[in-house]
């Protein structure tokens, strides 16, 4: 078996979906297991981008089926948390208003980044190191103090953390490890970017959302395909097995035997 072919297999991604078919599949995952785990619903949290969007339109569409069949209320919390100002924050609450969140908080965590960041460079300070911490280590301690308060929140009102990954991300470690990457459930998991894109367009994610560049958000500029120098076009036709080019596939396949140890079970012995 080709490394392409061993990739496709684990990730769990389809050459083709219908959009229709898929979006029935996951919404009746999400019920079953909040039925299974007696929790009272999902939270989200929405950041302006499309898979965050995705996921949201199924999760309010599993919360609204479970209440309409068994006459309990199940909510879908929307969280948005910001760094500072976010400039495209305004498509966060477009997402939440298309799909009718009547549950929905915002959480400013630039307070609590700066904080760590500073407690960081403290401890660098101490080890006779003194400098700043990076641009990328802040941006992981973004990553995960968002999912602190996620957990937070969701412990207290006993919800269920849902996760945006997806096969695309999946391939690359395009995630931050015990950040974005650390969630209860991932409805999205073996869909490609491509595949993302057309249940956005079948569930009515506002244009805004569909028209913008993929970006984690983590510092200002920032965008997925700039830093991966692979292409969601590319990811995706590698993951439908399509041939792609040689070099392209390489630093593909690279990727992701580089970023296994954010797929694999923490090593013990």
């Amino acid at each position: 078996m080709s490394l392409q072919s061993e990739i496709i297999e684990r990730l769990g991604v389809k050459p083709m979906i219908d959009p229709e078919a898929e979006v029935r599949r996951r919404v009746d995952f999400l019920k079953q297991y909040v039925t299974q785990s007696g929790t009272t619903g999902l939270l989200i949290a929405i950041s302006g981008g499309i898979d965050s969007a995705v996921a949201t339109g199924l999760c309010k569409r599993a919360t609204d089926e479970l209440s309409a069949e068994t006459g309990r209320e199940y909510m879908t919390l929307g969280v948005f948390q910001p760094y500072g100002d976010q400039a495209d924050i305004a498509d966060s609450y477009a997402v939440a208003e298309a799909f009718q969140l009547t549950h929905k908080v915002e959480t400013n965590i630039a307070e609590a980044v700066d904080e760590i960041a500073l407690e960081v460079e403290h401890g660098f300070k101490a080890l006779g190191i003194p400098r700043h911490l990076s641009r990328g280590g802040k941006g992981n301690v973004k990553a995960r103090t968002r999912m602190v308060t996620q957990y937070a929140l969701a412990f207290d009102l006993n919800l269920l953390v849902v996760g945006t990954d997806h096969a695309s991300e999946a391939i690359t470690g395009f995630y931050t490890k015990w950040g974005d990457g650390a969630v209860d459930i991932t409805p999205l998991s073996t869909l490609n970017k491509r595949q993302v894109r057309q249940i956005a367009s079948y569930i009515g994610v506002p244009q805004s959302v569909l028209d913008k560049a993929p970006t984690a958000g983590l510092w200002e500029g920032q965008t997925d395909e700039a830093e991966l120098g692979i292409t969601y076009a590319d990811n995706s036709d590698y993951l439908e097995g399509k041939e792609i080019a040689a070099e392209v596939r390489e630093k593909l396949e690279k990727q992701y035997l580089k970023t296994e140890h954010k797929r694999a079970p923490i090593p013990g012995i």
